[in-house]
């Protein structure tokens, strides 16, 4: 069984992206890994390169800043590398994401159990969304529970939309859960930091008239508007205790601030209460 591993990333060093964990996390698992590194501001291709692993594929691209529609430049960079792996299976991370290494074990059973049945299209991983710090995790809504990111190549699986997920065509994959995470932490950044990189983040979205209005012109990122967090209990990725020991910003979380819409807070307290999340999206289909 021959195992590739596929990502993307630009400017992972000025908006301090875990790219080099999330790559460091993968690797062990993988054959090869392949990685669209677009034309960036920083260090991010010479940082990748210091890794010094022959698994490493650099495929060099330059983003289409004109494609602000829905974020199709994530897919786009993303299918770049996955049409280039060479794999039985392909796991897929994006530059925030991160394995941790308990789960290897099980995900590379996953993909010998289910590699001779052509019915399981890919394997659905549950997810930690880190928030505001290393400490918490979102809970509510707003925090998708499940994504596929191990995929079956050479049945035309595409990124799909804004690069969350995957699909062959319209058609939803066939998957099935493993039991291991996906660690997130796109959400933890100094303040300062994280509204510099929702500025350039909401562009690939939406007009600059858009993204004044709504971003504002802030030196800081206002945590407050978390939806409902919970804490932390279990332990980080090893590749991540640098970062997690080294925050160096305050984050605090009172859940009587929590100004999200009314009918989200029932709906959170029903899930609370009973588990079901009701009308969540789902971009797969669980055999």
């Amino acid at each position: 069984m021959k195992v590739s591993g596929f990502s993307f990333v630009r400017n992972g060093v000025a908006f301090d992206y875990p790219f080099l964990e999330s790559i460091r996390s993968l690797l062990p698992l993988c054959d090869e890994f392949i990685i669209a590194v677009g034309q960036s501001d920083d260090a991010t291709c010479a940082s990748i390169e210091s890794l010094q692993s022959s698994k490493i594929v650099i495929i060099p691209t330059v983003w289409d800043d004109s494609l602000r529609s829905g974020g199709a430049i994530l897919a786009q960079q993303t299918n770049m590398a996955l049409e280039r792996v060479t794999g039985d299976w392909a796991v897929y991370l994006q530059a925030d994401e991160v394995l941790h290494e308990d789960d290897l074990p099980e995900i590379r059973n996953a993909m010998h159990e289910h590699l001779r049945n052509p019915r399981v299209e890919g394997l659905l991983f549950s997810y930690n969304h880190f928030y505001g710090s290393y400490e918490y995790v979102g809970s509510s809504r707003r925090w998708y529970r499940n994504e596929i990111r191990v995929v079956r190549p050479g049945l035309g699986v595409r990124s799909w939309g804004d690069a969350q997920g995957f699909r062959v065509g319209t058609r939803k994959l066939n998957v099935r859960p493993v039991e291991a995470s996906i660690y997130h932490y796109g959400w933890v950044r100094p303040p300062q930091v994280q509204q510099v990189r929702q500025r350039s983040f909401h562009r690939l979205w939406h007009s600059d008239e858009w993204v004044r209005e709504h971003v504002g012109s802030g030196t800081e990122f206002d945590y407050r508007n978390s939806g409902r967090l919970i804490r932390f209990m279990g332990a980080h990725p090893a590749v991540m205790h640098e970062r997690v020991q080294g925050q160096h910003w305050h984050f605090s979380y009172d859940p009587t601030l929590d100004k999200g819409r009314l009918k989200d807070r029932v709906l959170d307290w029903v899930e609370s209460k009973t588990g079901m999340r009701i009308g969540e999206y789902r971009n797969y289909n669980i055999l």
